[in-house]
């Protein structure tokens, strides 16, 4: 009986805690906090914080754009939120920014780096990048740092740029060098261009967007090898939002989202002539300034951005009335003569029936094109067709589709367009041969005089106050693969 009383006694017992351990469970879940991820699903808004420049955040003609807020967007359109951005003053700013939660993470071209992460937690790495010296191109080329021997190598401080020559400067101890805060990337390699610093240093993909606006600057060597690029989250125990932010990477570098962002904004500068460059730059202060009226009247009437169709003209004609090519095309549109009369312009060669006609072409082969292709990839097409003809394209899309890509996306179709060059596939196209390269470099071309007419635009460099007609807005919205091709109306 003992042992029996015993036994119950121990059963109540036990039978007690768990029932105490369930209720402490209940009410510590009642009064538990939710998880980042949670509030921001519950609240509809991501915070990130950026810097502005073309290689992060900017205001562009489509709306706000840059490769870190396009992927940022992406990251809330994932999670089905708004994004909200904070603009940090200086790069010093964004890490404490980061460590006392006043955004959810960084999104802001930071560099992977062993002194950052005793500070925050780096996501994967979606870009490489290495640290260039950048010198003018009329000054002497520096070999290496031994070259560089007063303080005329100007760094942003609190970069990784900073740190590296700290890293370095005791192999080198005639080294010196200043720390510039509350200065952009863009800014600083300005300076160099302008004669105000002699070298600077910035990441890869800084110099190379900003050499089209600034074609004398030059890379005298590379400072670093490949380094990476990622987003920047608080430490803690909360690992919701970093671990969801860590699936979706994966998960655009797997479906070629993250390409296709960076094909939007990288894509077209890859090979881009600065000599050309600094030739274009003179013929916007020379030329461009006679026809721009006539490139406002056209984008007005058609809806359209003013910036593209200059573009178009320089590309065709260097805005010159009077080329010729050896097709028979005429004006500062190139237009055929039988083009010129279905836009209603009977002489091609005056500036303005040119340019009215152009824009109006234009805008036929934009409409022309199956709806269901978003800007900008819509523009690049029409502007392929009106390079090469809308059968070209789109034999090229066919192809495109037949090795597997997408046929509404340019960074898929671009790769395919020299292949309508080869015999061995346009011979089972509708249209037959096509100079694809040709149309590949006339997009890209473009795309590159485009960005440099809005830059000079909101840098106030052309004479004339100007105003950017408004287009469709960018969609980052990917198709699923097993699309079908809509026959374009020829």
């Amino acid at each position: 009986m003992k042992f029996s009383h015993l036994q119950n006694r121990i059963s109540q017992r036990i039978t007690a805690m768990m029932i105490a351990a369930t209720v402490g469970l209940t009410l510590t879940g009642c009064a538990e906090t939710p998880s980042t991820l949670e509030q921001v699903k519950s609240q509809g808004e991501l915070v990130i914080v950026t810097r502005n420049g073309p290689t992060t955040h900017y205001e562009g003609p489509f709306g706000a754009t840059g490769p870190e807020y396009d992927l940022a967007n992406l990251f809330a359109e994932h999670l089905g939120v708004t994004l909200r951005v904070k603009t940090a003053a200086s790069l010093n700013e964004i890490i404490p920014m980061v460590a006392e939660r006043e955004a959810h993470f960084a999104a802001a071209g930071l560099t992977i780096t062993d002194e950052r992460r005793k500070r925050i937690r780096f996501s994967a790495a979606y870009q490489t990048i290495s640290q260039q010296v950048v010198y003018r191109s009329s000054d002497t080329r520096p070999k290496s740092l031994h070259d560089i021997t007063d303080d005329s190598i100007e760094v942003i401080a609190g970069s990784s740029h900073a740190a590296q020559l700290h890293k370095v400067s005791s192999e080198y101890p005639t080294l010196k060098w200043s720390e510039t805060n509350e200065i952009s990337s863009d800014e600083l390699l300005s300076k160099v261009w302008n004669k105000e610093a002699r070298y600077a240093i910035a990441d890869s993909n800084d110099v190379q967007m900003n050499q089209r606006f600034y074609p004398e600057l030059r890379v005298a060597f590379d400072l670093t090898g490949p380094q990476q690029l990622a987003w920047a989250f608080p430490l803690g125990d909360d690992h919701s939002l970093y671990l969801e932010a860590q699936q979706f990477l994966k998960m655009v570098k797997k479906n070629g989202q993250l390409d296709q962002i960076m094909e939007r904004h990288y894509g077209h500068i890859q090979d881009f002539d600065y000599v050309g460059t600094r030739t274009f730059m003179r013929h916007i202060n020379k030329r461009l300034p006679r026809y721009i009226d006539y490139f406002h009247e056209a984008s007005k009437q058609n809806n359209m951005d003013w910036h593209l169709l200059a573009a178009v003209g320089y590309q065709e004609s260097h805005w010159n009335s009077r080329a010729v090519s050896p097709t028979g095309v005429r004006g500062i549109m190139m237009l055929t003569r039988a083009t010129a009369a279905d836009m209603g312009y009977e002489n091609r060669v005056k500036p303005r029936n040119s340019i009215m006609g152009g824009g109006r072409y234009l805008a036929q082969l934009i409409k022309r094109l199956p709806k269901r292709i978003q800007n900008p990839d819509r523009t690049w097409f029409a502007l392929a067709a009106y390079n090469i003809g809308m059968g070209h394209l789109h034999d090229a899309r066919i192809i495109t589709q037949e090795r597997g890509g997408n046929p509404d996306k340019w960074i898929d179709v671009k790769e395919n367009l020299p292949l309508l060059m080869q015999k061995r596939w346009y011979k089972n196209t509708k249209y037959g041969y096509a100079r694809g390269n040709e149309a590949l470099q006339y997009v890209e071309n473009i795309r590159s005089y485009y960005d440099i007419l809005v830059w000079r635009t909101e840098n106030g460099k052309i004479d004339r106050p100007l105003k950017v007609t408004q287009i469709q807005p960018v969609q980052h919205s990917i198709p699923e693969r097993g699309f079908e091709i809509i026959p374009a109306v020829m």
